[in-house]
């Protein structure tokens, strides 16, 4: 990947976050890399070719930031200290802001949905990963559907940066929500066989009418 191109999503990623969807123009993402605005169409052909690759480029290098530490998640509390310290940096660094602008742009421009779609894949595809490897063995193994869960989460965590904008205290409750789950998950990999078979019997009835 050349400089340039590297520079201009650089630069792209600081305008969505500073400016939002509205404001990442040609002329404002050349002038805030400190390159001609016609190296912009030179390199991708359009704004919008822009926005999807500078998406899909942040996404790649956060979670290439996290990935060894969900190797090194060993059950769903640690998860969730993973999560809120995820949700702390992302947040502080601006990073859930520009997803969330480019989420909103997609809604009007179909040339960025692909390339949205895409790098929330990327995420999807570390958590359902790590929930499978949690859940393995267990008596929600194989009637839990991971992939569904991870975008749930996904989905989630890009709310709950939202939610927080405007109610400061709605993150800390979320995950204070969630870790109370999380206890009650590992209360049921304690149960005996029994009641193992029964919730398992109880699940897989609740996924087939679902």
């Amino acid at each position: 990947m050349s400089g340039t191109r590297t520079k201009l999503m650089d630069a792209t990623l600081r305008v969505l976050r500073d400016r939002g969807v509205a404001g990442a123009s040609a002329r404002t993402i050349a002038t805030e890399a400190g390159v001609n605005q016609a190296l912009v169409f030179y390199h991708f052909g359009s704004v919008a070719t822009l926005l999807a690759d500078a998406c899909r480029y942040g996404t790649e290098a956060r979670v290439s930031v996290y990935r060894k530490r969900f190797a090194a998640v060993a059950s769903l509390p640690e998860l969730l200290a993973v999560g809120r310290s995820l949700h702390e940096e992302e947040r502080r660094l601006g990073n859930v802001a520009v997803l969330a602008q480019v989420l909103a742009g997609a809604q009007s421009d179909p040339a960025l949905r692909p390339a949205v779609a895409a790098a929330l894949d990327l995420w999807v595809t570390e958590l359902d990963a790590l929930l499978d490897r949690l859940l393995s063995g267990g008596p929600l193994a194989g009637v839990t559907d991971t992939r569904g869960l991870a975008r749930a989460v996904a989905a989630a965590f890009i709310g709950l940066e939202l939610y927080e904008g405007v109610d400061g205290s709605a993150a800390g409750d979320a995950f204070a929500a969630l870790e109370r789950i999380a206890v009650l998950a590992e209360v049921v990999e304690d149960l005996g066989p029994v009641a193992r078979r029964a919730l398992r019997a109880r699940l897989r009835r609740a996924g087939r009418t679902a």
